[in-house]
Order: C-alpha cells, then sequence, then structure tokens
C-alpha cells in the first residue's frame, strides 16, 4: 500500500485495512441494532404503560370509586402509589364525561382530560398514542374501565413522558456505543497482533523483498547445472529445475513430477527412505535407460523435525569428462615436466662440453639431437596432415621417450586434414585415450614397443594402434567399453568409454585384437571427409 509516493510496511498495511474492515462492520452493527434497539426500548416503555393500565382499570377499588360518583380520593391514592411505584409520569383514572378522577396535580381533578386521545378508550378500546397534556407530551396507554356487569364506567391512562423514552433510548444506543467501542479496541488489538505473527512468519521480510528473493532463488534453481527435485514431508514432488527435467527426459521420465509421490515416480532415488531414516545418501549411482546418474538425497529439517528432502543429480558421463579433462591438463603439465627435465639434463651435457672445450664432442651431441628431433618431428608431418593432431602428436612424444616406449608410425598410410573441425577433436580424444592405455599396459614390460597406422580411401578412414603389452582378458574384455570398469584401481575406467562414444558419434566402428603375453590391437573405422585431397598426392610424390 502506497501513501503518496511513500510505502507503507507490511505490518501497517495489514494493521490499517484489518481496522478498516472492524470499523465498516462495526458501523453496519450500529445501523442495523441502533434502530432495532431504539423501537425495542420504546415497546418495551408502552408495554410497561398499557400492562398498568390494564391493571388499574381492574382494581374493584377504582371501579367502586367510579360507581360512587362522588368518592375520588380512594382513586387519587391509589393513582398516585401506582405511579410512585412503576415510576411513570401519571395515573389518570377518568370517568365517562372524560373528567379526571385522579392527576398528580390535585388541583386539576374534576377538569376534563387534555389531548383528545381518550376517546377511544371511552368506547371500550385499548389505545397507545402521543400527545401532550398538561404535563407536556407523553406516550399514554388507555385501557377501558367495566363494572362487574360489563357496562364500562370510566377509562384509565398511564403516561410516561417523552424524555423517559428518549433517556432509554438513549442508554441502550449507550450499550451500543460500549459495544463498538470495545470491540474497536479488541479488532485494533487483534490487528496488531496479526500483523507482527505475520510479519514474524515471513521473516520480518516485506513483500518486494520476498518477490525479489523469490526471483533470485527460481533464478538460480533454473541456472544451475545441476538437477535439483524436492518433495515434501509427505514424499509429494514440490519443485523440480530445469536441468533435472533434461536429465528425466534423458532416462525416460516424460511426465510431469509437480505433485506426484517420489516413490512412484522415480523409486531409484529412495527419497522416501530419507525422509524416514534422516540420513542423506551421498554420491548414490543411479543407472537408468543407459545413463548413469551420480545423486545425493539429504533431507530438510526445521527446528529438527524433517519438512521434506532435496535430491541433487547429475550425469556421472559429465563429470567423468571433466575428470578426463583434467586429467588431460595433468597429462600435459607432465609432458611439461618431462621436456624440461630433458632439457635440463642436455643443456648440463652441452654446458659439460663447453666447460671442458670439447667442441668437436659438442658439435656431434648437438648433430645428434637435432637429427633425434628432426627424425621423429619429420616422421610425424608427413603422415599426418592434420594440423591439431600433429601438435598432439608432437606433445606426446616427450612422455613416450621418458617412458622409454619406441614409437613406430606406419609409413604405408596417410592421415590427412578433416573437412570438420568436430572431427579432428574427436580424433584427439580416441588417439589420445588409446595411446594412454598402450602406455600403462607397457609398465614394466622389458621392451615397450607402440605402432600406429593410417588409412585413408573413399572417404574411410582406418586407424590401428598396437602395443606389445600382456594383452586382454577374455573376461576383461566383456566389459571394455563400460563407464567406470578398469583393472586399474578406482575412478577409473573412463577413457576406453569416451573412446567408445567418440567412435559412435562419428560413425564409426571399433575392434581390437589381443593375444595374452603379446599384446593388443585396436581397429578403428570411421567416415572421414577429407579437406584437401591434393594431401595425398604430395606424400605419394
Amino acid at each position: 500500500m502506497r501513501i503518496g509516493t511513500k510505502r507503507l510496511r507490511l505490518q501497517t498495511t495489514i494493521t490499517l485495512m484489518i481496522c478498516l474492515i472492524v470499523v465498516l462492520v462495526l458501523l453496519i452493527v450500529y445501523v442495523m441494532f441502533g434502530m432495532r434497539f431504539s423501537e425495542e426500548a420504546r415497546a418495551s416503555l408502552e408495554n410497561k404503560a398499557i400492562t398498568i393500565a390494564r391493571t388499574v382499570s381492574r382494581t374493584p377499588g377504582v371501579v367502586d370509586g367510579l360507581l360512587a360518583e362522588s368518592d375520588s380520593g380512594s382513586i387519587q391514592r391509589y393513582a398516585t402509589d401506582i405511579s410512585v411505584i412503576n415510576d411513570v409520569q401519571f395515573v389518570v383514572v377518568m370517568d365517562m364525561g372524560g373528567i379526571r378522577r385522579s392527576h398528580p396535580d390535585p388541583a386539576l381533578i374534576g377538569k376534563h382530560f387534555m389531548g383528545g386521545d381518550e376517546t377511544d378508550a371511552l368506547h371500550g378500546k385499548e389505545t397507545i398514542s402521543v400527545a401532550e397534556g398538561s404535563l407536556g407530551y407523553s406516550v399514554r396507554a388507555f385501557s377501558p374501565i367495566f363494572a362487574s356487569d360489563g357496562k364500562q364506567v370510566g377509562a384509565v391512562a398511564v403516561g410516561i413522558s417523552l424524555g423517559s423514552v428518549r433517556s432509554a433510548v438513549q442508554q441502550n444506543r449507550w450499550i451500543i456505543y460500549s459495544g463498538i467501542l470495545v470491540g474497536g479496541l479488541m479488532g485494533i488489538f487483534g490487528a496488531i497482533l496479526l500483523a507482527r505473527k505475520i510479519k514474524r512468519m515471513m521473516f520480518g521480510m516485506e513483500p518486494g523483498e520476498i518477490a525479489k528473493l523469490l526471483e533470485e532463488r527460481s533464478a538460480m534453481l533454473q541456472s544451475t547445472k545441476e538437477g535439483i527435485l524436492a518433495v515434501d514431508k509427505d514424499s509429494r514432488i514440490t519443485l523440480v529445475n530445469a536441468e533435472a527435467r533434461r536429465l528425466m527426459g534423458s532416462v525416460g521420465l516424460n511426465q510431469e513430477p509437480v505433485g506426484r509421490q517420489a516413490g512412484q515416480f522415480w523409486p531409484l532415488l529412495r527419497m522416501e527412505k530419507v525422509l524416514e531414516t534422516g540420513e542423506a545418501l551421498q554420491d548414490k549411482e543411479v543407472e537408468q535407460s543407459g545413463i548413469t546418474l551420480l545423486v545425493n538425497v539429504v533431507p530438510v529439517k526445521v527446528n529438527g523435525v524433517i519438512e521434506g528432502a532435496i535430491a541433487t543429480f547429475r550425469d556421472k558421463t559429465e563429470i567423468s569428462i571433466l575428470m578426463e579433462r583434467l586429467s588431460g591438463i595433468s597429462l600435459y603439465a607432465e609432458a611439461l615436466r618431462a621436456q624440461t627435465h630433458e632439457f635440463m639434463n642436455k643443456l648440463h651435457v652441452i654446458m659439460g662440453l663447453n666447460t671442458m672445450r670439447r667442441y668437436d664432442r659438442l658439435e656431434e651431441y648437438l648433430t645428434d639431437i637435432v637429427q633425434n628431433i628432426r627424425t621423429e618431428a619429420d616422421s610425424v608431418v608427413r603422415q599426418v596432415k592434420d594440423p591439431v593432431m600433429v601438435g598432439f602428436l608432437l606433445g606426446k612424444l616427450s612422455r613416450i621417450r621418458e617412458a622409454d616406449v619406441r614409437l613406430v608410425i606406419l609409413d604405408d598410410g596417410v592421415l590427412p586434414e578433416a573437412a570438420d573441425h568436430e572431427t579432428a577433436r574427436e580424433l584427439v580424444t580416441i588417439f589420445g585415450n588409446l595411446l594412454d592405455n598402450a602406455l600403462e599396459a607397457l609398465q614394466g614390460a622389458d621392451t615397450k614397443l607402440i605402432e600406429i597406422g593410417f588409412w585413408h580411401k573413399d572417404n574411410l578412414l582406418t586407424l590401428k594402434i598396437s602395443d606389445n603389452g600382456p594383452g586382454i582378458s577374455a573376461e576383461d574384455g566383456n566389459h571394455l567399453y563400460e563407464q567406470g570398469y578398469s583393472t586399474k584401481g578406482k575412478d577409473r575406467g573412463v577413457g576406453l568409454y569416451l573412446v567408445k562414444r567418440s567412435v559412435a558419434k562419428l560413425g564409426g566402428t571399433i575392434d581390437y585384437q589381443s593375444r595374452a603375453d603379446q599384446g593388443t590391437d585396436f581397429t578403428i573405422q570411421l567416415p572421414y571427409l577429407a579437406k584437401h585431397d591434393d594431401n595425398l598426392l604430395k606424400t605419394d610424390d
């Protein structure tokens, strides 16, 4: 709510709104019941007056006094007692001629009744009216007086001053005013308490702050790279972010999840167990539709009571790829370290020969180094025309030399530059992982040999990588391309899975042959469109 340019606080707004509602309700109550109470107060006084009139008209002493026309003293005394006892303005008894036989002012006894509203009563009818008499305006109740033989002998008039009527009405109104005041105060007090309670329930935040927080929370949930699924204490799904929907779609869960029971929608998450036990599930692998997800489920507790649970999950393949990239960075760093170490050793030899002034030996040493490097580089550049693969293989040479492995590039084929850069990147993944596997397979071997070959013909590329390691057993071969399967320890088994995935992505095939203690040959065939066909001609020349 705004007043001018100033925005009121939530607590103030709630208090004012509730107070306004209370005022409106009390005003309606006043209008509805004020008039009714006034009417009831007047009706009550009128009933009182007519009741007194009836009582007086049936009193034997009054009847006898009217029959004895000369006796007015007893009627006057009785009427005075009745008016005092019942707190009315007057009780006037009159005969059939309208002559007063009693009156609060004795001087008016014997004179004609004033007001003109006694006629109906002298004709045998009870009436109630408002008229002006000798004592002013009053509410008058008339009742006829009959003798024992049924003959009317007079009438009695009981009057209550209009001031008394107004006083009674005003007294009833004061009751209403008091009720309205008490109700208003209680409404204001209740409004303040309610506003404070709502403010506490909202953690003291204003609606604008809550809306901003909700928008920020929604943006964070929808932009995170992890799937997030939340349930309430009844295991009913209440929140699912965009990444969770994508991952659920990838495993075949395409129905709308919000509002459904988590145990029925996705029982593999085991969220109901977390709600029951209050124990979190950490790094749980869930495999469905050929996809492995890494899941964490934690209970949500408020004041020590479990109110729900949240599951976060991510495709383990993405995590494995990230680990592979980090491993690749480590390998590159290791290659640089090896090159640095090799360079420092050679630099020390050069400095030593120079200090000894053995220039002839120095020249011979440098010639050998340059020749070896040129031979390796020339072999790679001559047969590999793709610059990405050239850079990759030249970077691997240092690690291969440090591992004391002999690398042979079969010279009867060539690898042309790929027309598609994506193909070149996938080839790096394929060759990188196969070379790393071959190097690890050769650890501990007496002689270490790796052979690689490339053959391109009719837009079909054949790749071959061989090593003379211990080979692959038949049992391991059954799980060779499974993600996470490895004989080398924990957190391994990613490389060949990525090779298989890259080969499938390029639309190719992969096969292997292995012989115990003789080595393993991997053969890959891929559809491969070369960028420049003349590269082959130059190589052949």
